[in-house]
């Protein structure tokens, strides 16, 4: 399956200052569940997105729909550092040129990569490698916290972006694209009435994002399309001895440029407060 390639090393690596790296034993307690969960995840990424779950949650008898807010199933909230588990050489490095593994791109994608240059992304065009379908696979940290009632927002120290999640609708019809697109957000496994159950696992936090600008899945100059669609499910849950992981699963389909879905699971441990937070401007020579 693309995407779910394995471990690069067993080995611990850092970047110096950086917290990022990865562990023997968070790889394998975060690796494990989400092989058998990816096959689930790509045939819901398939289905049409729940556009009908009111402001986050289903009705409350006799009230209106709760915030999406008061019905979260779990907190997403805080601060998040990225733990890379696998594809080290391919985030923590700048990808070699003409490398494709575990991507389903197509010749003319590889046609267009073949003759990318870092120079060919100025004059506004920086931060095509931090678009909403590559930015949860550059090393750096999260900030997730709620805008309002009905709106979660994620910020991202590398290439100092934001991306905002709506609950309770699809993309206004003059929205123009932007490189984190709009992103419709919902509560997996909500119960519809006779719509049936919202996609995904329950309790995650389902997120569809469209209108995205034309950007990279990989920092190698491997394009996405315009008509990309960005399918996710976030979950997290703590071990029995206290640290927190959050798990996003990104399936990212492509009429122009991949052959089938790209699914790829990334992992952020949570930390205490904003330590660390290193903003950096989009960078396209470098890996964050």
């Amino acid at each position: 399956m693309a995407g779910s390639g394995r471990a690069g090393s067993s080995r611990v690596f850092a970047s110096r200052g950086s917290g990022f790296g990865i562990r023997d034993s968070a790889y394998q307690l975060l690796r494990k569940p989400l092989r058998l969960a990816l096959p689930v995840l790509i045939a819901a990424a398939l289905i049409a997105t729940p556009t009908a779950q009111g402001r986050g949650g289903a009705a409350r008898a006799g009230g209106p729909p709760a915030s999406a807010r008061t019905s979260a199933p779990k907190d997403f909230t805080g601060y998040w550092v990225a733990v890379v588990t696998e594809h080290w050489h391919l985030r923590m490095l700048m990808p070699p040129k003409n490398d494709f593994s575990m991507l389903p791109v197509n010749a003319e994608a590889r046609r267009l990569a073949g003759t990318w240059t870092p120079a060919q992304d100025t004059g506004g065009n920086e931060c095509r490698a931090y678009g909403a379908a590559s930015i949860m696979r550059i090393p750096g940290r999260l900030h997730i916290h709620w805008a309002d009632d009905n709106t979660l927002q994620i910020d991202s120290d590398s290439g100092t972006q934001t991306r905002m999640l709506h609950f309770g609708g699809s993309a206004p019809a003059d929205f123009q694209p932007t490189w984190q697109g709009y992103s419709a957000a919902f509560w997996a496994g909500v119960n519809m009435g006779r719509a049936g159950r919202t996609p995904g696992p329950n309790g995650d936090l389902g997120v569809v994002t469209t209108k995205m600008k034309a950007g990279y899945l990989r920092k190698n100059g491997t394009p996405y399309s315009e008509n990309a669609s960005l399918q996710e499910y976030f979950d997290t849950f703590t071990e029995p001895e206290g640290t927190t992981w959050l798990v996003v699963t990104s399936i990212i389909t492509d009429p122009m440029y991949l052959t089938g879905p790209y699914a790829t699971t990334n992992h952020f441990k949570k930390i205490p407060d904003m330590q660390g937070w290193d903003p950096t401007p989009c960078r396209a020579d470098q890996p964050r």
